[in-house]
């Protein structure tokens, strides 16, 4: 199993997007990058604690590739616009993948370049070694799948589960 932590908007996005890949084991949502220790939601919402909402995800890299998780990510959300996906604005919502080891920093540096290519440059995602994740609370975790009729669920999470279902079918939960 491998394990990948990535940050690109609201983690209710990403958690739901890729909770439908097979191969992949689990996804936690959390907040790393900053200097805050044991942060909250309430503190990261303020933009002050350095932390980015963040998932965690676990992958069998024999049933689904490290290649695809990545270009997942870069599809799942806007890679160009800084510190902001849509309506959700600052620091917290930065587009970054927080490496764990020279390795993934490699994969990274070259899904970043990948993803540039699709997206015709301007990309803003940051690699940046990983520091302490904190576990988000408990309602955070599978945000999606427990309030489906939530309207942001509805507004933002259902168009990109749609988009990453309908661009890597081969890779979905039956």
């Amino acid at each position: 199993m491998q394990t990948f932590v990535v940050a690109g908007g609201c983690f209710w996005c990403l958690d739901a997007v890729y909770r439908v890949l097979r191969g992949v084991t689990d996804v936690v949502s959390g907040y790393t990058g900053g200097d805050t220790e044991e942060p909250s939601y309430e503190s990261v919402c303020t933009g002050r604690t350095g932390h980015a909402e963040a998932v965690a995800v676990t992958f069998d890299p024999d049933v689904i590739p490290a290649a695809v998780i990545l270009d997942v990510f870069f599809t799942l959300h806007d890679p160009t616009q800084l510190n902001r996906q849509g309506a959700d604005v600052g620091t917290q919502y930065r587009s970054a993948m927080f490496y764990a080891g020279e390795d993934q920093k490699d994969l990274f540096e070259a899904a970043r370049d990948r993803a540039a290519e699709w997206w015709g440059g301007g990309i803003v995602t940051t690699i940046e070694p990983l520091g302490e994740f904190y576990i988000a609370e408990d309602y955070h975790q599978d945000f999606f799948a427990k309030n489906p009729g939530q309207g942001y669920c509805m507004a933002v999470a259902v168009p990109k589960v749609n988009k990453v279902r309908k661009s890597y079918a081969d890779y979905i939960v039956a």
